[in-house]
């Protein structure tokens, strides 16, 4: 069985990617469980930039301890094309550095509010960053293609999903198996399980 650390602290995306390998030999570990507390500056300007960033400051560590394993980061946001892309790869920090969900929200249907329904186009992108043992590193992309909705529709999901619609829901109206199953992180994930698949890791 493989193991896999996941770059991050956030407990809805460790979910979310536990779910999503359930059926697979890897085994999966945050980083807080392999006993790493490190957190990275996430300096760069893309998905991409921001993913590497995160996956080598956990192989790093794991290599200095004499212990390698793969080691998997992502980086994912809201595109949102009336806004010429924003909030992009500062998502989770576009509000203000303390700010919740909500707060996030709000600024954004604020932004959006004289925008038609037709202009309302927008995508969560996700890039994530595999490391391996012996360090090799590849990215996987995926994209969720949607609408920004005028009001918070659901309950479930995180973030910015219950102002994205997709198809007739908001991703927060979905349950947890329906969004896995459409995702931008399942369409990156899935190609690292292939990745996974095609090396009898």
């Amino acid at each position: 069985m493989a193991m896999l650390i996941l770059a991050t602290n956030n407990k809805n995306k460790l979910r979310e990617i536990r779910e999503m390998l359930a059926d697979t030999e890897i085994q999966v570990l945050s980083q807080r469980e392999a006993g790493i507390e490190a957190d990275a500056d996430e300096t760069g300007t893309t998905f991409a930039e921001n993913a590497a960033i995160k996956a080598n400051t956990i192989w790093e560590i794991m290599h200095a301890k004499g212990t390698p394993c793969y080691v998997l980061a992502d980086d994912s946001g809201l595109a949102v094309d009336a806004l010429d892309g924003a909030p992009g790869v500062f998502s989770a920090r576009w509000a203000c550095e303390d700010a919740s969900d909500a707060d996030r929200i709000a600024k954004l249907l604020s932004e959006m509010r004289n925008v038609p329904d037709g202009k309302r186009g927008a995508h969560f992108a996700c890039v994530m960053c595999l490391i391996t043992p012996a360090g090799e590193q590849m990215f996987f992309e995926g994209r969720a293609e949607g609408v920004i909705l005028r009001e918070c529709r659901g309950e479930n999901g995180f973030g910015y999903d219950p102002v994205f619609g997709y198809g007739e829901r908001s991703f927060a109206e979905l349950s947890a198996a329906e969004k896995n199953a459409v995702s931008h992180r399942y369409y990156a994930l899935t190609q690292v399980v292939a990745w996974f698949r095609q090396t009898a890791v």
